[in-house]
């Protein structure tokens, strides 16, 4: 036994598997040829960020698009920072909007696939298997240096180019085994770094798929692979995991660029192929000041949760988030209006080099005609769900008639042309607010030709005419016929040629009409909204709008 090996079993003599035991436990995986196997590998230290989300898509589907996996790795190495239902609020994050792991985590304490564990702080014996071969192969070494020794050392390199613990600065590297066995009997704490065969004077290329070449320093920096308490850093687990998991391609923000060298000198000192990396650019922001990052500081739709406690859509929102990740998503969309986005031929090289720009204006346009195209029991189903969590006061008016809601929500959709009043289900309880006498608040300012003297007339006619059981013709019959007795004509056209003539036209009565029944000059089909309301309530708020005209006229 040499004294690498000698080593290996001083550092770690409760490891007894061997990283052959691995290989074949995670064997490659039996994938049709050209599938893509990729991750999101969140930590659990805060909420799910807007482009955690935007990352998370395009892993998913990098996968689907090639019949691959997609899974959820949680990466909780870092005890410190970790948040109380870290892991749910990744999971609940991006199940909501439809982002569903193939494998991976599902949940706290539950995981699916046979590549786990999937939760780093569960690997321990793993990562220390592999750190104990590269011991063995003089690969790595233990350092004793203390904080204050590596600040003495920071301290030194203020003037230099390479900063890090690496050639003469690396005083524990070429430590003999005696020295280290006599440090260890006296106590001394120790973390595990890498033995860098990097050289200052070299660089390496590697093919990123979405910035294209990129060529950097090699690393000669001994990195920390183990820290002291056995639990990896980043770089080293990342590397075993993607490995034993058979990930084939790293998607990633671009702050991660930095470390490629180090990455991919870690796969090679491993005895591992690299994986293929895209490094996305960071989700901008427009403000008065110019572009900057999504903020989670500065801006409340950064965090994933804002838009479910809004209520927008999942749907609305990987659409959404579809037309940012790829340049061709909308000439596609429009070619395939009703294809499912799993479809959409997802290509990494089409993402922005520079960074995608949020804008709410688009996504609320987008989510308004997605949900536009929804059927009212969808609309009903799907806003009724959010509303017991986010709104009671809506949860309580769908409740007393459910039949009634969903004839509310029907309205005007379900056509060649539906409205696009709504962005998200928080929108609705407004939206709908005076078909219920709860929510209803009475307005009674007009707009164009109307008057109050006019109101008047207008009333008094109609409230003694109105019919429920009239169809949609009838109906608008009844409004024209209302016309030349109170002055105005059914004519648009002809009051436009001769507005002189008239009080005003056909328009005007039905917006007087409206605006006594629903406190608003622009509404949905009106002739529907009578008829839902139901004769008794028409003509008491008929009654109330033209006492109010007569005593303001």
């Amino acid at each position: 036994m040499n004294d690498y090996e000698k080593l290996a079993e001083l550092l770690f003599p409760q490891i007894t598997k061997t990283t052959e035991y691995y290989e074949e436990l995670y064997p490659k995986r039996n994938l049709p040829e050209g599938a893509r196997v990729s991750r999101f590998a969140p930590s659990p230290t805060g909420y799910l960020h807007f482009g955690g989300l935007y990352a998370a898509t395009a892993a998913k589907l990098n996968c689907t698009a090639t019949n691959g996996i997609f899974f959820l790795r949680i990466e909780d190495t870092d005890k410190k920072r970790e948040i109380e239902d870290g892991v749910s609020a990744i999971v609940d994050g991006l199940e909501a909007f439809g982002i569903t792991p193939d494998e991976g985590v599902m949940g706290f304490e539950n995981e699916v696939g046979e590549y786990g564990p999937y939760t780093q702080s569960k690997r321990a014996e793993i990562y220390q298997t592999f750190a104990k071969s590269l011991v063995k192969q003089g690969l790595a070494y233990p350092c004793f240096c203390s904080a204050e020794e590596l600040d003495e050392i920071r301290a030194k390199q203020e003037k230099e180019d390479i900063k890090g613990y690496y050639g003469e600065y690396a005083k524990c590297r070429n430590l003999s085994y005696d020295e280290i066995k006599a440090n260890i009997e006296n106590g001394m704490t120790w973390t595990l770094r890498l033995k860098s065969p990097g050289d200052v004077t070299k660089k390496i290329t590697f093919e990123d798929m979405i910035k294209g070449k990129i060529e950097m320093p090699e690393n000669v920096i001994d990195v920390v692979l183990l820290k002291t308490d056995g639990i990896p850093t980043y770089h080293f687990a990342h590397a075993v995991d993607d490995h034993l998991m058979r990930t084939t391609h790293v998607i990633r923000g671009d702050e991660w660029i930095a470390s490629v060298p180090l990455h991919i000198q870690l796969f090679k000192v491993l005895g591992f192929k690299p994986v293929k990396y895209a490094h996305i650019a960071p989700i901008m922001k427009e403000d008065e000041c110019g572009k900057r990052k999504l903020s989670k500081r500065k801006d409340p739709e950064a965090a994933v949760s804002y838009y479910v406690e809004q209520g927008f859509p999942k749907e609305s929102v990987s659409e959404y988030i579809l037309t940012i990740l790829n340049s061709n998503f909308e000439d596609w969309r429009r070619a395939n209006k009703d294809a499912d986005l799993s479809t959409f031929p997802f290509n990494l090289k089409k993402m922005s080099v520079s960074g995608a720009l949020f804008d709410m204006v688009k996504l609320t346009d987008v989510s308004k005609n997605v949900i536009s195209t929804m059927k009212a029991e969808k609309v009903f189903e799907l806003s009724y769900e959010w509303a017991k969590s986010y709104n009671k006061q809506l949860a309580s008016l769908y409740e007393k008639d459910t039949a009634y809601a969903t004839a509310i929500l029907n309205i005007d959709r379900e056509n060649k042309k539906p409205r696009k009043d709504l962005a998200k289900w928080s929108d609705i309880l407004d939206y709908i607010s005076y078909m219920y006498d709860e929510t209803f608040v009475p307005c009674y300012e007009l707009c164009g030709n109307a008057t109050k003297e006019l109101a008047v007339d207008v009333i008094e006619k109609y409230i003694d005419v109105v019919n429920l059981n009239d169809d949609k013709d009838q109906w608008f019959t009844r409004m024209k016929d209302i016309c030349e007795p109170v002055g105005c004509t059914p004519n648009v056209k002809e009051f436009k040629k001769n507005p002189d003539d008239f009080r005003g036209h056909v328009g005007d009565v039905s917006t007087i009409v409206r605006v006594a029944l629903t406190g608003r000059t622009n509404t949905p089909d009106l002739y529907t909204i009578t008829s839902l309301l139901g004769e008794e309530k028409v003509k008491e708020r008929l009654e109330k709008a033209l006492k109010y005209y007569k005593e303001e006229a």
